[in-house]
């Protein structure tokens, strides 16, 4: 659980970055590929970049020991990291309920870190990898599309398809089962890993920047956590400590709800409002 805090540390911190340099880049043409590329060249997302490929090893080690679900509601409290960020270090006034949200997504992580097992040892059905494959290409489709999608709902959308591409990812590391090269390569969910992960960033860029943010980083939180969670439990054999389902449960649902109440924290501030 501390490698899963610890990439939500980075996650949260990120996603501060990340929204200032989407807006930043915002200005000028092209489609959903030239803002990421725009993007790229400020340094406030490369930065965000830096911290996001920390928090994935962190996340890969917490994958290798945890549930998938406790994982996910640990990387959803990454807006409460956004949030005490962006308090602490941008001036944001948070309220007395988003502060309460706060510890909301602390108790629920509490109650997870009682409840939770280690990571199931089943390896899924044959079909697992190709699916997360063809997941991974649906995102990258949604992410080039995003300029094309009507305007009502655009957020909400692009914001749960980059969830379901960081929910690929999340499920491709517990399918991997060896690192030796050769049958690496073949591994279909080593292609679907690393597209998940690509086309998520796409998709998450075009949500930051075209709509509004607070709906895309809650569609990103229902998108990463609940679907992985369902595929962790009904077929890779993740479960419980015996006799605390109904713990983990609560924990999983007060922590997700909590992050949730924190979505507004996906945007980061006008550039001008706090220190650049």
């Amino acid at each position: 659980m501390v490698c899963a805090l610890g990439a939500a540390v980075c996650f949260g911190t990120a996603t501060v970055l990340q929204a200032m340099a989407a807006r930043a880049a915002s200005g000028g043409g092209g489609g959903e590929a030239a803002l990421l590329l725009r993007a790229l060249r400020q340094w406030r997302y490369l930065a965000g970049l830096g911290l996001d490929g920390l928090g994935f090893v962190f996340q890969i080690l917490a994958l290798r020991s945890l549930a998938i679900y406790a994982v996910g509601a640990a990387l959803a409290s990454s807006l409460a990291v956004t949030a005490v960020v962006a308090a602490r270090l941008l001036r944001v006034r948070l309220s007395r309920t988003e502060w309460t949200a706060v510890g909301v997504v602390c108790a629920g992580l509490a109650l997870l870190g009682l409840a939770a097992g280690p990571e199931g040892d089943e390896t899924g059905p044959g079909w697992l990898p190709w699916a997360m494959l063809g997941t991974a290409v649906a995102v990258l489709a949604l992410g080039l599309s995003g300029r094309w999608l009507p305007e009502r709902g655009r957020s909400l959308v692009l914001g749960l398809g980059a969830g379901f591409g960081f929910g690929v990812v999340e499920v491709g590391v517990r399918l991997i089962d060896t690192l030796s090269l050769g049958p690496l390569l073949t591994d279909p969910s080593l292609y679907a890993l690393l597209l998940g992960g690509g086309a998520a960033f796409l998709s998450l860029t075009s949500a930051l920047q075209r709509g509004s943010v607070t709906a895309a980083t809650a569609g990103m939180v229902i998108g990463e956590t609940v679907w992985p969670a369902l595929v962790g439990v009904i077929w890779l054999g993740d479960g419980t400590r015996e006799g605390w389902a109904w713990v983990a449960v609560l924990g999983f649902a007060v922590a997700v709800a909590g992050a949730l109440a924190l979505a507004r924290f996906g945007e980061a501030p006008d550039a001008g409002a706090g220190p650049g």
